[in-house]
């Protein structure tokens, strides 16, 4: 029998906190190992539930779902975080990935779509909506106008055609039948993509600080 997936929860709201929590753990496969409603000494919550996945809450009191994000992934980069957002925010979602969450989730998504959520993050993969495949072509089309750091990645051909056909609204499906390839390898060049968004976003970090 496999082992269930370890899911910790920080939502200031506390029906819906609540409502995850029952949620994980009622369904076979999935525990709740913790529930929180701030982000305040996170490393000694991460500690205490030791989780798989976090349903992070982008806007919480004192640290925020972003900061909290950052946090985490420097000190326990092997956890996925997937965001939770009432609006599809498209500039704090970006700012998430570039954080390093490995997904998000509006909160008013279906329970059975949330629970394939933390599936999908657990096997690779990286939820992505045309605005913010928008964002990234941008980002990196800017960068290259730039002479970005040479340590930087940069997106392949293979990614920018994958963004763009998200960007003009096609299913994996239909890019995979598109570009002559299966699912699982746009799922694969997705993940990629969310990594060098990370990779970068460390490195424009680092930078900013090598300069105050």
């Amino acid at each position: 029998m496999e082992k269930p997936i370890r899911v910790a929860v920080f939502e200031d709201n506390y029906l819906l906190r609540d409502g995850y929590a029952q949620l994980i753990n009622g369904m076979p496969g999935f525990t709740c190992t913790g529930a929180f409603d701030n982000a305040s000494d996170i490393a000694m919550k991460i500690n205490r539930s030791s989780p798989d996945v976090v349903l992070m809450d982008i806007e919480m009191p004192g640290i925020t779902g972003i900061m909290a994000t950052q946090l985490l992934k420097e000190q326990f980069p092997n956890i996925h975080i997937i965001i939770q957002t009432v609006f599809e925010d498209e500039d704090r979602i970006f700012q998430a990935i570039q954080a390093g969450a490995n997904g998000y989730i509006l909160k008013k998504t279906n329970p059975v779509k949330i629970l394939e959520a933390i599936t999908d993050v657990m096997n690779g993969g990286a939820p992505i909506t045309p605005s913010i495949a928008a964002k990234t072509l941008q980002l990196f089309r800017k960068q290259s106008l730039s002479a970005p750091l040479q340590k930087q990645e940069q997106l392949n051909e293979r990614q920018k055609e994958i963004l763009e056909c998200i960007v003009a609204g096609l299913s994996y499906k239909l890019i995979a039948e598109k570009l002559f390839v299966s699912i699982d390898t746009v799922r694969y060049h997705v993940k990629n993509i969310y990594t060098i968004l990370h990779v970068n976003s460390r490195y424009e970090l680092l930078a900013k600080k090598g300069r105050s």
